[in-house]
């Protein structure tokens, strides 16, 4: 599979390799999955901006990487949710779109976090009380971001 960006070869591998490892952030949103660039380090990656997402499997080494995450393994909350997940941020909604039987929630990130997108049920937007402008609480465990050197 080849996929193109601004005219220029953005990766070309079968299509399980693209959707197992997209190689720029550009590929992975059109697979509509959350892409964050940034730096490798020890536990996880620096994006661009500064923010840092935990994950359990960081890369050998530093440089260049890509953190990718599924919009269904992005979890909402109305407050600081208490636990495990390692990412956590405040952010504001968006944008609630159907897709199918699902909702993707986009998501504003505040107070230093990045935008995400999230796909849950209609249940728990409505347990939620979701709509645009609302605030909340992002949230994704270490072991649901993937990195990609780059």
């Amino acid at each position: 599979m080849l996929v193109l960006e601004d005219g220029k070869v953005a990766q070309d591998a079968s299509p399980g390799d693209v959707t197992r490892a997209p190689r720029s952030a550009w590929v992975a949103r059109l697979l509509g999955r959350n892409a964050y660039p940034g730096t490798a380090d020890d536990g996880g990656i620096v994006l661009d901006d500064g923010f840092r997402l935990v994950t359990a499997d960081p890369l050998p080494g530093n440089g260049p990487a890509l953190a990718v995450i599924h919009p269904e393994d992005v979890a909402l909350y109305r407050s600081r949710p208490e636990g495990s997940p390692r990412n956590t941020w405040p952010a504001r909604v968006e944008l609630v779109t159907p897709v199918g039987t699902r909702l993707r929630v986009a998501t504003r990130g505040t107070g230093g976090g990045p935008d995400a997108v999230a796909e849950i049920t209609p249940a728990a937007a409505a347990d939620l009380t979701l709509a645009e402008g609302v605030p909340i609480w992002v949230t994704i465990k270490a072991t649901e971001v993937t990195l990609t050197p780059l």
